[in-house]
């Protein structure tokens, strides 16, 4: 009875400040059926994605330049352009989009892969993606590429998806090789969401310039938007949150995203889709994916709705 009363506390206290939660889970949350090879292929959409992004943010160019094998002659991605990024910000972005080349190459050499899906990079598409997140149309539009702490909260909507997409996807793993790779791939998607959350809660109640919102505010709402997107209960949280929330109920900081436990949050391949295509639709693409996803897995959703 004390736990449902502790329970229903914090279910109250988080609604008061303004936080979307889904309580009941969706029909459609559980595991599906796939092989090790289809689960990674679906990862490596996500991995196309961060490269393109973090490659031609730093550099302003992208994998047809870096290693234009691996992109398999799929379209360059709409949008990406080189970000306006300090100069501590552009080295550490720089690193990640290598980081993400080393990670193409992991899952291209070790299971195969597809070419390089339609990405949306564009300034549009951030803009259409943080108006859903605070609920109304910013002025002026949100822009990604403007300086570095807009460059950052883009990022903040990006590694993390990978990160708990691996947590969800090892225990369905069969094969030694395919836990391998995923394990050493969570490792680095977590540090480069961690670097990103530590850069975002310095400058936590930093005023976003000409919103009047800060930065954690901003986190907060993308949090809640991608947790109302996947349909699956809370698995995302802002870099600050109620004390009742944070690691053992002691803290506000949440530089580190995780359960009651301090464990990372898992997500199933639907519920992945459904926040990259920013439609709460596995079977209905748009976002970073105008097309969809490649791979058995992203089709076969797809083809469920055709």
């Amino acid at each position: 009875m004390a736990r449902c009363l502790s329970f229903l506390f914090v279910l109250l206290h988080v609604l008061n400040l303004g936080m979307v939660i889904l309580v009941m889970a969706a029909p459609t949350c559980g595991p599906i059926k796939a092989d090790d090879r289809d689960r990674i292929q679906l990862a490596l959409n996500l991995e196309f994605l961060e490269a393109e992004f973090f490659l031609n943010s730093a550099l302003g160019r992208g994998l047809d330049l870096i290693e234009p094998r691996f992109a398999q002659g799929g379209p360059p991605p709409i949008g990406a352009r080189k970000a306006n990024l300090d100069p501590l910000t552009n080295h550490i972005i720089e690193e990640f989009g290598y980081q993400e080349v080393g990670h193409l190459r992991a899952i291209l050499t070790t299971i195969g892969g597809f070419p390089r899906p339609l990405l949306n990079l564009s300034r549009e598409n951030f803009a259409m993606i943080f108006d859903e997140a605070v609920g109304y149309k910013l002025h002026p539009p949100f822009d990604p590429y403007a300086d570095s702490i807009n460059y950052l909260l883009a990022s903040y909507a990006i590694p993390y998806v990978g990160l708990v997409g691996y947590v969800g996807t090892i225990p369905y793993l069969v094969n030694y090789t395919s836990r391998r790779l995923v394990a050493g791939l969570l490792g680095v998607e977590s540090g480069q969401d961690a670097v990103i959350r530590t850069l975002l809660y310095e400058r936590a109640h930093l005023i976003v310039a000409p919103y009047n919102m800060t930065v954690a505010d901003f986190t907060g709402k993308i949090s809640n938007l991608r947790n109302e997107l996947a349909m699956c209960g809370i698995k995302d949280e802002g870099i600050i949150v109620p004390i009742e929330l944070g690691a053992e109920n002691r803290t506000e900081s949440n530089i580190l995203s995780a359960d009651a436990n301090s464990l990372s949050y898992a997500r199933t391949p639907q519920e992945i889709l459904r926040i990259v295509y920013g439609t709460g639709n596995e079977s209905k693409p748009g976002g970073f994916f105008p097309e969809g996803g490649n791979g058995r897995i992203a089709r076969s959703f797809l083809h469920k709705a055709s």
